[in-house]
């Protein structure tokens, strides 16, 4: 368990969450170091970091997003011999021996790339909505009983192994806020690592999961992105299901918007769609370093 582990944070204008999340890694027993990437805060959560002696504060100058600003931290911590990257939202906390228990298992097997605790709610008692529905998808014949194997789970708290990252490499940079995570465990599971989570680890998300059109709309042209980089797929299969998602994802949100609504969502896939067909040469790079990557 002589392990180094670097914990990143990439804040954004979070400072409702900040001091509770810090405090929660100063308490693990495990110990960390702590890196924070702020990506060009407008209220005080700048000034909010700068009270903790114990972390590392970059900030950006702009707004990177969700991938490029932990690409940045990540890169910090494998340059300073991290063996396990901890990632992990603004808007949550952990527990004293929540990392503790992610290394143990991820000690368990080099091939365990990926091991998320369990996420719960901010009221620290009921699995977050959205959670659940990864946790559903487990993969029968996970190694035991609190050790489970799922196909995707997003990344509000990754623990990575630096064997993972150096192989996969970090977030791909054509995501802005969306989508990147399911982008990175197709990778993760196409260089042969697998996705774990580990039952006797928890965290808190604090976070309220409701409609937003616009929202939508950009989270469903990154799912049809990642779709299209999978190189899990043929390029012809990924933009064949890139193809189907023009269909599928205005059918799915028929229940939540009006119709007027859904055609303009699905024009604006249409157009999006055209335009991926048209950057097929961008996309054939991406999914070739993808392929390749291994530093």
């Amino acid at each position: 368990m002589n392990k180094k582990v670097f914990v990143i944070i990439v804040t954004y204008n979070g400072s409702k969450w900040i001091e509770k999340c810090i405090n929660s890694l100063l308490r693990s027993t495990f110990p960390v170091n702590i890196v924070v990437v702020d990506n060009c805060s407008t209220d005080n959560s700048v000034e909010l970091l700068k009270q903790f002696s114990e972390i590392h504060l970059i900030q950006s100058k702009e707004n990177l997003g969700f991938g490029k600003a932990n690409n940045i931290g990540i890169d910090y911590a494998l340059n300073h011999q991290a063996d396990y990257v901890f990632l992990l939202n603004q808007d949550t906390w952990i527990f004293d021996d929540t990392i503790l228990n992610l290394v143990a298992v991820a000690q368990k097997n080099p091939s365990f790339g990926i091991v998320s605790p369990m996420h719960f709610s901010g009221d620290e008692k009921t699995l977050d909505e959205g959670f659940v529905t990864y946790y559903n998808r487990k993969i029968e014949g996970s190694l035991d009983a609190t050790i489970i194997n799922v196909p995707f789970v997003n990344a509000a708290a990754w623990l990575v192994s630096r064997d993972c990252l150096q192989k996969v490499g970090g977030f791909e940079p054509l995501f802005g806020h969306y989508g990147e995570d399911r982008n990175y465990c197709d990778r993760v599971l196409y260089h042969q690592f697998q996705i774990i989570i580990a039952e006797n680890a928890k965290i808190c998300h604090d976070r309220k999961i409701t409609r937003n059109f616009k929202k939508d709309i950009i989270q469903s042209k990154y799912t049809m992105l990642s779709k299209v980089l999978d190189i899990n797929d043929t390029l012809f299969l990924s933009y064949t299901k890139a193809l189907k998602s023009v269909f599928g994802l205005p059918k799915y949100f028929k229940k939540s918007y009006s119709f007027s609504s859904i055609v303009k969502l699905f024009y604006n896939l249409v157009v999006y769609y055209v335009q991926l067909v048209f950057s097929v040469r961008m996309i054939k790079i991406a999914r070739k370093k993808s392929m390749a990557y291994v530093k």
